[in-house]
């Protein structure tokens, strides 16, 4: 479908670097143009500026500045974890749909201000998880609805990286400190930790594999070295009927996935009652278990296409086409993400299981 408009969008805040990324999409996007960024410290936008040759008058430090004088109708926010509520409540009333970069929130509680805060203002909202545009889970996820592997029984999730302030590239560089840590915000309540930074991907996406279903009960533990203020790895395990899923997080994996995949490989492994689908993150192939196929089989991922090849272009087109959004960027979906990230975090603290925490 052909768009029948410009979509005008604003880039605020600047704390995840996701942004860099996600404003590029919009940059490329023949339907949209990027009518304003806004951090508090212009140090962080000099990349976005530069790359994308966004003019001065489109680059503010004041965000009421940013919407008042440029009136998007869609804004990009990338906040620390623990304060998407407070952006999306502060952006809502001027009249501008929300993205925004994954996790959902700091907890539940804050998730359903979010929800609240547009549906009080009639606009719409996603968030984005970016594991969802990877051809391996994409394609696995098709493999499941069509019951390649007969009805999803287990999702085994694994998925970190170095850590939030270490050197990605070099696997000879020094830990970094525990001073250096505590100084920086990933590190912090805010911040969250391993598990808030991590197990959204895999709770979000296992609710999407699971087609919407909810877990009957959750038991999570953490880890991590002593003094660092938040956990840097856990593990939940999640009941749903008889079977038993699993979702691992760690901050302090060997390499960084985007680099070079750690062991375990970051990615899922899904077993179903007639089959079993092994989706790693980045792989350009899966591998597919069958009755007919017991050996394993290589499945060539799924190419994206339009209008589902990426956050931004999705996000504008079910704003324009009126459907609905789905998929782990939905609000049903995501939300039901976040129950199991609340409860796997109490779960932890409180070192027994627990019932999903329904609100």
């Amino acid at each position: 479908m052909k768009s029948r408009r410009r979509w005008r969008i604003a880039g605020i805040n600047f704390d995840f670097r996701h942004m860099d990324h996600l404003l590029h999409l919009a940059h490329e996007a023949p339907n949209a143009e990027i009518v304003g960024i806004c951090h508090h410290d212009a140090r962080e936008m000099h990349d976005v500026i530069r790359n994308l040759r966004i003019p001065a008058d489109r680059v503010f430090t004041d965000w009421r500045a940013c919407l008042e004088r440029t009136r998007p109708d869609v804004v990009i926010l990338c906040p620390a974890s623990g304060v998407h509520a407070d952006w999306v409540e502060r952006v809502a009333p001027y009249g501008a749909h929300v993205l925004v970069e994954k996790p959902f929130a700091g907890n539940l509680q804050q998730a359903d201000r979010m929800i609240a805060a547009v549906r009080r203002a009639r606009w719409r909202l996603a968030i984005n998880w970016p594991l969802a545009w990877y051809p391996p889970h994409l394609t696995a996820r098709r493999l499941i609805a069509e019951g390649r592997i007969g009805e999803l029984q287990e999702v085994h999730f694994y998925d970190g990286n170095r850590g939030p302030i270490a050197d990605h590239r070099n696997v000879y560089a020094p830990e970094p400190t525990l001073a250096a840590k505590k100084k920086n915000w990933f590190y912090a309540k805010v911040g969250g930790g391993s598990l808030i930074d991590y197990l959204g991907y895999g709770a979000t996406l296992g609710t999407w594999f699971f087609d919407g279903r909810k877990p009957d009960e959750i038991t999570a533990v953490t880890g991590g070295a002593k003094g660092v203020p938040v956990n840097e790895q856990s593990v939940t395990v999640a009941r749903y009927g008889a079977w038993l899923s699993t979702f691992q997080t760690r901050w302090g994996t060997f390499t960084s996935p985007w680099n070079h995949q750690p062991q375990p490989k970051c990615g899922f492994v899904l077993k179903g009652s007639e089959g079993t689908i092994a989706n790693y993150d980045y792989e350009p192939t899966i591998r597919l278990q069958t009755r007919k196929h017991p050996e394993g089989i290589t499945v060539p991922v799924d190419r994206l296409r339009s209008p589902r090849s990426n956050p931004v272009e999705y996000f504008l087109h079910c704003l324009e086409s009126g459907e609905p959004i789905k998929g782990p960027i939905s609000v049903e979906t995501s939300r039901i993400g976040q129950q199991i990230v609340d409860t796997a975090t109490l779960s932890a603290r409180l070192r027994k299981p627990l019932r999903l925490i329904r609100k």
